[in-house]
């Protein structure tokens, strides 16, 4: 999919779901679906160049020992998140 698909705005931020955290927020194992953005984020853009955009399911794989940093599988392939672009992605839980 050619990047200029994904959104080049930030997500109406009044409009996230009450039960939406921050990514960093669950542990190892989690199922999760991306619902937006941290509000003030200076991540937004990179995350959704990464395709972590809403809609998107994801699993936490491995946590490093101090928490830095994080990986997730997201379509068929692992990413490594920093404990900073992990709470600037918010998500909810699958069942």
């Amino acid at each position: 999919m050619p990047l200029s698909a994904f959104p080049t705005e930030p997500t109406d931020f009044s409009k996230q779901p009450e039960s939406a955290k921050t990514l960093s927020d669950f542990p190892l194992g989690s199922q999760l679906r991306v619902v937006g953005y941290a509000e003030h984020s200076k991540y937004i853009t990179q995350l959704q160049r990464l395709g972590l955009v809403p809609g998107t399911q994801l699993t936490i794989e491995r946590l490093a020992p101090l928490g830095d940093p994080m990986q997730i599988r997201l379509r068929n392939f692992s990413l490594a998140l920093r404990p900073s672009e992990a709470t600037a992605l918010l998500v909810q839980l699958l069942t």
